[in-house]
C-alpha cells in the first residue's frame, strides 16, 4: 500500500473536521482546481500546493469550515420561501444568510475565525469592490455583507475592500439605522433574522413590500411556486472562487463576481435538477423569465432609449497586456482536461471539410477506377461496363462562421470556460479548412442600467422607455484575423467584472450584420447562450416579455429571409423555444463536442439516394 502524502493526511484531517462541525458522519470532502461548492454533503474545496503552503491550507479549511456551518446552521427551506424576487435584493439576502452561519461558527471558535478570515480574503481577491472607484462599481451585496461581518464578529473590513465600503458605508448607514444592531441580536434564530434582513433591503430601496394574498389565497404554496419559477431559469453557476492563491482567484472569477449571495434551493432533489453546487456567487444574476410567447401582443415594438453609450470593441482595448497575457494562461491551463475529447472532435470536423474540399466520385461509368462496391459483379461477369467511377472536382461554397458568446453573468464559471476553450479550439480547426472564423460576446456595461438609465431619470422617466441599458459587443477574433493572433484575446472572458446582462436581441442583429458584410457564399452564425434575455433595468420599466419579444422576432427573420444559417446551443436551459435549430446540452462538459457536431451537420453536403 502506498505511504500516505501530507496532502492525503491533510485532507482526512479536514473531513474528520468538518464532520464535527457540521455534525454530520457523511460529510465528504475533495480538492478542487475550480470554484469551491458544496452539494449536500460533499464539499470541494481549493487544493493547496503540495507542500501545504500554510495561506493556502487556511483558505482550503475556511471554506470546508463555511460549507460545515451552512449545513449545521442553515435551514435551505426557511431561506427560499421568503427569497426577494428583484435580483440585486436577492444576492444581498443569500449574503447576509452566509454571514449569519459564519458568525456562528466565528464567534465560538477562534481557529474557525481565522479560517473563515482567509476565505473571505480570498473572495474579496476576485470581488470588484477590490477596484472600485465610485459607488456604481461597487456591489452592494459585498459591503452590505463586509459591514455585517464586521458588527456580527468585530472583524475589520480586509483591506482590499475598504477604500470600496466607505464608498457607500455613509449611504447604508442613513437608511438602514439601528438595522445592524437587530440582526445581530437575533444570530441564532434564522427566522427571524431572515425577517430583520428583509425589513433591512426594503430601507435600503431593494424590494418592496410584499401584498397580503387575497383570501382563500395559499400565500405559502405562491411563494413556493414563484420560487420554483425563478429556479427554473435563473439557476447561477459556482460563484467563490477557488483557486490556490488570492491572486488566481481572480483569474478564476466566473468573470464577474459581482455578488457573494448563495443561491439556495428549496430542496435537495430541486439541487440535483438544477446546478450543483449550494454554495455560490450568484452576485446580480438576473432572474430568467419563462413567459410564452402568447402573453405577448402583436403590436409589440422594440427601440432603445438611447445608444450613445453603447460600444463595439476589441477585447484587447478592455483588459491590458500583462493582465491579458495571465487570462489566457490559465484558459490555456483549463484546456488540459478537455484537449483530448475536443480535439478528437475538431480532427473529425477537418476530416469531412477536406474531403468535401478535395475529393468527390461520379459512380457509375464505363470506364475510371473499379468501384469496389461492384467488384464482385467484375469478377463474375468481366464484360460489366458502368462498373468504374473517376474523380471530379467539388465547388466548396466559401465559408465563414461567426460564435456569437453570451457574456452574461449566469455564464460565469464552468460555463463560459468551456465556450472559451471551445471558441479557441473551433477556430484553429476551421483555419486549417480554410474556413473563416469570428468570435463575438455580447454583454452590459453595466449593472442597473449605467448611464442609459441615468439619462432617463434625467429626462424624467418618461413612460416605456425601451432598451435601457449600455451595450457592450466584443469582438474577441475577426473573420480575416488569424487565430495566432487572437487566441490571446479568449481570455478575457475569464476576467472578473466582465460578464453582465444580456441583450440577445439586439446582439443577434449585430453579429448577422457583420456577416452580411461578407463576401463568403455560406453563412453561418451559431449563438451559444443559456436562456432567455435579461435586463433588469429594461424589465423593470417596460412591458412583460420585452427583450424576449424583440429576440423572437429576430431569430423568426433570420430564419425565414436571411441566407445566414443560424443555429443555438442552450447551456442548461432549453432555447429550442426560441430556434427552429437548437440543442441544449445540461452539462456544459458536452459544448465542445455539440458545437463540432453542429457544425459537421451544417457542412455536410446534399447527398443523393444511396445505391445498393
Amino acid at each position: 500500500m502506498a505511504e500516505e502524502t501530507p496532502l492525503d493526511k491533510f485532507k482526512h484531517a479536514l473531513t474528520g473536521a468538518s464532520r464535527a462541525i457540521a455534525r454530520e458522519a457523511e460529510v465528504e470532502v475533495a480538492w478542487s482546481a475550480d470554484a469551491p461548492s458544496a452539494s449536500g454533503k460533499n464539499f470541494r474545496v481549493p487544493l493547496p500546493g503540495r507542500n501545504l503552503p500554510p495561506e493556502q491550507v487556511a483558505e482550503a479549511r475556511g471554506f470546508a469550515d463555511s460549507f460545515a456551518l451552512k449545513l449545521r446552521h442553515h435551514n435551505a427551506d426557511m431561506h427560499g420561501r421568503k427569497a426577494p424576487p428583484e435580483a440585486t435584493a436577492r444576492a444581498c439576502y443569500d449574503a447576509i444568510e452566509r454571514v449569519r452561519y459564519e458568525a456562528l461558527g466565528a464567534n465560538r471558535f477562534g481557529g474557525v475565525k481565522a479560517n473563515l478570515d482567509h476565505a473571505t480574503e480570498m473572495r474579496i481577491a476576485a470581488d470588484p469592490i477590490s477596484r472600485a472607484q465610485s459607488q456604481d462599481d461597487v456591489p452592494l451585496q459585498t459591503a452590505l455583507s463586509l459591514m455585517l461581518r464586521e458588527k456580527l464578529t468585530g472583524e475589520p473590513i480586509p483591506d482590499r475592500a475598504q477604500a470600496g465600503v466607505e464608498l457607500v458605508r455613509e449611504y447604508i448607514e442613513d437608511r438602514i439605522g439601528d438595522d445592524l444592531e437587530g440582526l445581530a441580536n437575533s444570530l441564532e434564530d434564522q427566522e427571524a433574522f431572515q425577517s430583520l434582513s428583509l425589513d433591512m433591503l426594503e430601507h435600503l430601496d431593494l424590494t418592496h413590500p410584499s401584498e397580503p394574498p387575497e383570501e382563500g389565497e395559499n400565500e405559502e404554496g405562491d411563494d413556493e411556486e414563484g420560487q420554483d419559477e425563478q429556479q427554473d431559469e435563473g439557476a447561477p453557476d459556482q460563484g467563490e472562487c477557488g483557486e490556490q492563491s488570492a491572486e488566481m482567484a481572480g483569474e478564476m472569477s466566473e468573470g464577474d463576481s459581482d455578488g457573494e449571495g448563495e443561491t439556495e434551493m428549496s430542496s435537495e432533489q430541486e439541487m440535483q435538477d438544477g446546478e450543483a453546487g449550494e454554495e455560490g456567487d450568484e452576485g446580480m444574476m438576473p432572474v430568467r423569465p419563462n413567459r410564452p410567447q402568447g402573453d405577448i401582443p402583436d403590436s409589440f415594438d422594440y427601440r432603445a432609449y438611447t445608444e450613445a453609450y453603447d460600444e463595439e470593441v476589441p477585447a484587447d482595448e478592455l483588459c491590458d497586456n500583462e493582465e491579458l497575457n495571465r487570462l489566457r494562461a490559465y484558459l490555456d491551463s483549463q484546456l488540459t482536461g478537455l484537449q483530448g475529447v475536443v480535439t478528437r472532435l475538431a480532427n473529425r470536423l477537418q476530416r469531412r471539410l477536406m474531403a468535401q474540399q478535395n475529393r468527390s466520385w461520379d459512380f457509375d461509368q464505363e470506364d475510371g477506377i473499379i468501384d469496389a462496391a461492384r467488384l464482385a459483379r467484375i469478377i463474375v461477369s468481366p464484360g460489366t461496363s458502368m462498373a468504374y467511377k473517376t474523380e471530379k472536382d467539388v465547388e466548396f461554397k466559401d465559408t465563414i462562421v461567426t460564435l456569437l458568446i453570451d457574456n452574461s453573468g449566469s455564464m460565469r464559471g464552468r460555463p463560459i470556460s468551456i465556450a472559451a476553450i471551445s471558441a479557441d479550439i473551433l477556430a484553429r480547426t476551421l483555419e486549417r479548412s480554410g474556413v473563416k472564423t469570428e468570435i463575438l460576446g455580447f454583454t452590459t456595461r453595466a449593472w442597473k442600467g449605467g448611464q442609459s438609465r441615468e439619462q432617463w431619470l434625467a429626462d424624467g422617466k418618461p413612460p416605456n422607455p425601451g432598451r435601457l441599458n449600455d451595450l457592450r459587443h466584443i469582438i474577441y477574433k475577426k473573420a480575416d484575423e488569424p487565430w495566432r493572433r487572437a487566441r490571446r484575446n479568449l481570455g478575457l472572458m475569464m476576467r472578473e467584472g466582465l460578464l453582465k446582462e444580456n441583450i440577445d436581441g439586439e446582439a443577434l442583429l449585430w453579429a448577422h450584420n457583420r456577416l452580411l458584410g461578407r463576401r463568403e457564399d455560406r453563412r453561418i452564425l451559431m449563438v451559444i447562450s443559456d436562456g432567455a434575455p435579461v435586463d433588469d433595468s429594461t424589465l423593470s420599466v417596460n412591458s412583460a416579455g420585452y427583450l424576449e419579444s424583440h429576440l423572437r422576432k429576430v431569430i423568426e427573420w433570420i430564419e425565414k429571409a436571411s441566407p445566414v444559417q443560424l443555429v443555438a446551443i442552450g447551456i442548461g436551459h432549453d432555447v429550442t423555444r426560441y430556434y427552429r435549430r437548437a440543442v441544449t446540452i445540461m452539462d456544459v462538459e458536452q459544448l465542445g463536442g455539440t458545437i463540432i457536431e453542429q457544425l459537421a451537420e451544417l457542412f455536410e453536403e446534399e447527398k443523393g439516394p444511396r445505391r445498393r
